[in-house]
């Protein structure tokens, strides 16, 4: 096995960024890729006009590349992830006002996956009271996603950048994924397996690799330390690849690295050309 053996897309939300938002489609396109992501693109609204979500819609269209994977709306992000659905008040109701738009957009696109970042701990709100209020709002995701068919997807983060998000663990958001599934009887919620942020948290990779392939329904990865393309760290990414393979997942690798002081265009020698289209 190796790196022509995988199924990669783009991050165009910490990829290209140098780039307005409907650029980068076709910047990826021209870097040889098929297939892309995004986190939720409009960080102050979880409801943007129509004409705005057409826009985008027939950017990536117009780039023919396939959208396989979207955010919720999680807050603002890029920066200390916090989620928003577990958060009272205006940013749940945000978060579920967003439900139906994020799962509709999907759904044009043929997006087959929903990821829904889960939302840091707030001062002096019972943190029991926010898992309460996350399982609602996962379960109401995941039969948003049920309806679209597409997957929803809990990712574990790393606690140096997120110190307040709760799921800091492969176990933790793998047992949330679990909640999700027995409460909907759906069994469409998965596990987003982000070896860097996992890494991050010391966790053993190939041990977690081993565990949770089976509950996986994307992985992304960048290198450690940095957060840069793979060779910039220390991370045997491509060996952990393998490792999955071998474990039996077959879904999409998701690049969410940084692409450091040069164009994302150049982040790519890591990976030959022939590699970035999906097979």
């Amino acid at each position: 096995m190796g790196l022509a053996d995988q199924r990669f897309n783009v991050n165009l939300s910490i990829l290209f960024t140098e780039l307005p938002l409907l650029e980068r489609p076709a910047a990826a396109a021209a870097a040889g890729f098929t297939a892309v992501e995004l986190w939720w693109p409009w960080v102050d609204s979880p409801t943007p006009e129509q004409s705005e979500l057409d826009a985008l819609h027939t950017a990536i269209e117009d780039a023919g590349v396939q959208l396989t994977g979207l955010n919720f709306y999680a807050g603002q992000l890029p920066g200390p992830d916090r989620g928003a659905l577990s958060v009272p008040g205006e940013e749940s109701d945000r978060f579920r006002a967003n439900i139906d738009v994020a799962a509709g957009f999907a759904q044009s696109l043929g997006c087959r996956a929903l990821n829904a970042l889960y939302g840091n701990r707030v001062d002096g709100v019972d943190p029991a009271e926010q898992d309460a209020l996350a399982l609602e709002n996962l379960v109401l995701a995941a039969r948003a996603a049920d309806r679209v068919g597409a997957i929803l997807l809990v990712e574990a983060l790393n606690r140096p950048e997120s110190p307040l998000y709760p799921l800091v663990s492969a176990p933790a958001a793998a047992g949330v994924v679990d909640k999700v599934n027995k409460t909907t009887g759906l069994g469409n919620a998965k596990f987003l397996m982000d070896l860097y942020h996992l890494s991050m948290n010391g966790e053993d990779l190939p041990q977690v690799i081993a565990s949770y392939a089976d509950r996986t329904g994307h992985v992304q990865i960048a290198d450690n330390p940095g957060r840069g393309a793979p060779g910039t760290g220390a991370l045997p990414l491509e060996d952990l690849l393998d490792l999955l393979r071998k474990a039996g997942y077959d879904g999409w690798v998701g690049l969410e690295y940084k692409p450091g002081d040069r164009p994302s265009a150049e982040a790519f020698d890591w990976l030959p050309r022939e590699a970035r289209a999906a097979r």
